[in-house]
């Protein structure tokens, strides 16, 4: 168990709800941190936009003394970099990335103009691209504690045609990495449901407790 002072922020991803992390937050609960499950409509707003009203309020609610780590999915990780370019967050701890397009994706450079894809996915996804000028790639290299998961799982493979090589669906795994992260976990996991799987929550547990991802061995 930890200490009953340290915080866990949980960001979820686009076009999702705070319900899709719930079973992250049963479990961390049981381990003894504080958790803040945080909703956010991912459709109102940009990144930028998204990242402050979501994270302020969140830090706000954490326990006073403790440290404060994050578990993000897939767009929550965009936000949480974004917020950290712009603010200091004192006692921060570890963060565990869940299938994030930190480099963006291939899906949003190929669908972007699909008639329905703004309406579904918002202004925040439409700066989820791949170039050299998206948002993800212009907001630099992690200086904090950071594991990142990326699935090599998908079940949709009409849109897996569109990434190169291994995927879970959404992101490519290459597509995930970030300079600067102290480890990197390829999981036989899906984008939509890898934050519901057990043995992915039993090492986000593990590395928020050792720094490290728990491996064979």
């Amino acid at each position: 168990m930890v200490a009953c002072t340290d915080n866990v922020i949980l960001l979820h991803g686009l076009a999702r709800t705070e319900r899709s992390m719930a079973p992250l937050r049963r479990a961390l609960e049981r381990q003894g941190y504080r958790v803040i499950n945080v909703g956010y409509d991912s459709r109102k707003g940009d990144v930028a936009t998204l990242a402050e009203t979501s994270i302020a309020p969140a830090l706000d609610a954490c326990a006073d003394g403790g440290r404060i780590h994050f578990v993000t999915h897939s767009m929550g990780g965009i936000l949480l970099r974004q917020f950290l370019a712009r603010h200091i967050i004192e006692n921060l701890g570890r963060v565990v990335m869940l299938g994030p397009p930190n480099k963006g994706s291939e899906v949003v450079d190929r669908l972007r103009d699909v008639p329905g894809f703004h309406f579904i996915n918002g202004d925040a996804g439409l700066e989820l691209g791949t170039g050299e000028a998206s948002l993800p790639n212009s907001l630099g290299p992690a200086n904090f504690d950071l594991g990142i998961i990326a699935g090599t799982r998908s079940v949709n493979l009409i849109l897996s045609t569109l990434i190169p090589g291994p995927d879970d669906g959404k992101v490519s795994v290459k597509n995930t990495r970030l300079q600067g992260m102290k480890d990197h976990l390829e999981m036989g996991v899906t984008h939509s449901f890898m934050m519901r799987n057990k043995a992915v929550i039993e090492q986000v547990i593990h590395y928020l407790a050792n720094g490290r991802f728990k491996r064979a061995g």
